[in-house]
């Protein structure tokens, strides 16, 4: 099956949400190249971004998902390749 490249950019603003976020994201770990997570104590947010390889279905699925979450917000952008 085709796969696609993205990253995942996610701003997490209800700390009540991150463990339903951490299970989401083990779900999919098989796709998952990389992650980078940073705690913005200023404005008590946290900034994930969340590489992925996967097909398209599996990346919107998964984005989708993670922006139904009670104050966490996710915007994808996809490679061509």
């Amino acid at each position: 099956m085709e796969t696609r490249v993205a990253v995942i950019g996610i701003i997490v603003e209800n700390k009540d949400s991150v463990s339903e976020l951490n299970k989401l994201l083990s779900e999919y770990g098989d796709y998952i190249i990389g992650r980078m997570g940073v705690p913005y104590h200023k404005k008590g947010i946290n900034v994930i971004s969340i590489a992925i390889d996967a097909p398209q279905d599996v990346i919107n699925t998964l984005s989708g998902k993670i922006g139904r979450l009670d104050g966490v917000y996710a915007k994808t952008a996809y490679s061509n390749v």
